[in-house]
């Protein structure tokens, strides 16, 4: 019984030790901007309205010193060829939603995908679609790997495609609303270097839109 007792509270200590090593996640925000005369949005799988409809969300807990490793990193996609803008502008630190600082990826399913050009233990996704107008993007799943197919060690860190429309499984996630605030995505510790990113257009349209995803580790 005391070996048991002194596991439990050395496991107590450890956990106690994680959670006062851990401080907010502080993003620098860009300027919300809605334009245009807001339209219904018509979704099964919307997330509840947060308090106030601001779009704030509680603040995503960290390890300290953790840093955005996808900054001005090399980012490839399945449309090499954008409608609207460069896939460069989604790691070059502007997160403005005005006209050029987007990427407009092709219609229905689309990716993009970030070297961090080196393994990094990942704590944290952000990213931005389009936050000039309220929409929702459609079967949103990120995952990372280890290599730049996706074959070796793939793990999926968020997915909203509640009924299997993209094919890489039924996610549980919700959809949101997009603002300035971007959607932080939590992410346990998971060592990869590379990052991909999928949507299925939006309530607006069958395009797919970036304007910045920042990843945070060490």
């Amino acid at each position: 019984m005391k070996k048991y007792m002194m596991i439990v509270m050395l496991m107590t200590t450890a956990a106690v030790c994680m959670a006062q090593d851990r401080v907010p996640l502080k993003l620098e925000l860009p300027q919300a901007m809605f334009v245009g005369t807001p339209k219904p949005i018509k979704t099964d799988n919307l997330e509840s309205a947060r308090k106030g409809n601001s779009g704030k969300r509680s603040p995503l807990m960290v390890p300290k010193g953790v840093k955005n490793v996808a900054m001005d990193k090399d980012v490839t996609g399945s449309d090499n060829m954008p409608i609207i803008g460069e896939l460069e502008l989604i790691t070059d630190g502007d997160k403005e939603g005005s006209d050029g600082s987007y990427v407009e990826l092709g219609p229905m399913k689309q990716h993009v995908q970030i070297d961090l050009e080196e393994a990094y233990t990942i704590y944290a996704i952000v990213l931005w679609h389009f936050h000039s107008q309220a929409r929702v993007y459609r079967d949103v799943v990120v995952q990372v790997a280890d290599d730049s197919d996706f074959i070796t060690n793939v793990r999926t860190v968020f997915n909203n495609d509640h009924d299997n429309s993209i094919g890489l499984g039924i996610g549980k996630d919700k959809e949101w609303i997009e603002t300035n605030f971007g959607r932080p995505i939590p992410v346990k510790g998971e060592k990869a270097q590379y990052v991909r990113l999928y949507s299925n257009g939006s309530t607006s349209s069958e395009m797919n839109h970036y304007i910045e995803v920042e990843v945070y580790g060490k």
